[in-house]
């Protein structure tokens, strides 16, 4: 296990160095000078040289791109001001420090994020389990005949539904706020619990197909069949040996929706006017605010990678067969 460890993480550490040299330099590849997007439309001379020598633009590329990764792990001065590490730079459009806003955005982002996967792995799960355990009566045809449907669903048209209905017709609900949970547990969770049910809508068909027939397929295994012929009881034999063994594709195909979920999390925000790091990045790229881009860009490659790492070393945790070395 720690050999596996220590190989992904320098294969991670490689390919985010391949990303952040990916990003840096197609931020200079634009046909227009950094600076002058930085000045803004009555730009002098005089005003772009002072823009250049704040934000570390009078050095040549190269010098540059290494000065960048220096400010990651030592930080860096500019002449607004010192940028402690992890430093990304300065935003062109208000001078704050790239990382501190990021951090100011990203709890309500891992917030959506982790609460509808949870949703929609309970969700998912437990109906795919369902329709498995009850294969070929109705139960099973109404769960996957719901999932059929819902899969055809998107985030931009359920989410104004669900809101027209459970906020504004009923007023069962209250209007998506995010609230820290820090502040209060409560309103963070009745703040983004319709968020985290419209996301999860989206993924739970997937899942729910894909564990009904992990769990099918496991049923089949010779081991299960061996403690059915020992005498253990059907339930027992169901959630102790079928389900564990079933659950290694759910734990593929969700490695896989890392960067789906991080991109629906963008979606929803919105579409439910959430301020979290996608409407950072939909924002950054409407002001032309290039530092800020580049630092969601390369958080959210950093934050795929180390997910997939901890996914893949769960095979193991769930299957003693698999030996990762």
């Amino acid at each position: 296990m720690l050999r596996f460890l220590i190989r992904r993480t320098s294969g991670a550490a490689l390919i985010l160095l391949l990303i952040s040299a990916f990003t840096f330099f197609m931020y200079f590849a634009i046909p227009q000078d950094p600076a002058t997007l930085a000045c803004g439309k009555n730009c002098t001379p005089d005003a772009l040289a002072i823009i250049h020598k704040n934000l570390g633009l009078d050095s040549p590329v190269p010098v540059q791109y290494w000065n960048f990764l220096v400010g990651i792990f030592a930080g860096r001065d500019f002449g607004v001001g010192h940028c402690a590490a992890p430093c990304f730079g300065v935003s062109f459009r208000n001078n704050q420090m790239v990382w501190d806003t990021m951090m100011d955005r990203l709890p309500l982002t891992v917030s959506l994020m982790i609460g509808g996967m949870v949703v929609f792995l309970i969700a998912g799960l437990g109906a795919g389990l369902l329709a498995a355990r009850f294969r070929g009566t109705w139960i099973d045809k109404a769960v996957s005949g719901a999932s059929l449907v819902t899969s055809s669903f998107q985030i931009y048209l359920l989410g104004p539904i669900v809101l027209g209905i459970f906020v504004y017709s009923t007023g069962w609900l209250k209007a998506p706020k995010y609230v820290p949970f820090t502040e209060n547990p409560g309103a963070w969770f009745m703040g983004l619990l319709i968020p985290w049910i419209v996301m999860a809508t989206i993924f739970t068909a997937n899942y729910t197909r894909m564990s009904r027939s992990s769990m099918i397929e496991q049923l089949q295994e010779e081991h299960v069949r061996a403690a059915k012929a020992k005498g253990m009881s059907s339930h027992f034999v169901f959630f102790r040996y079928a389900w564990r063994g079933s659950l290694i594709p759910i734990v593929t195909i969700l490695g896989m929706d890392i960067a789906a979920l991080l991109s629906g999390g963008m979606v929803t925000e919105l579409t439910f006017n959430l301020a979290g790091l996608g409407r950072l990045a939909i924002d950054s790229v409407t002001n032309k605010d290039l530092p800020v881009l580049m630092g969601v860009m390369i958080l959210s490659a950093a934050f795929i990678i180390i997910c997939n790492v901890v996914v893949d070393a769960l095979y193991a945790v769930i299957d003693p067969r698999v030996r990762l070395s």
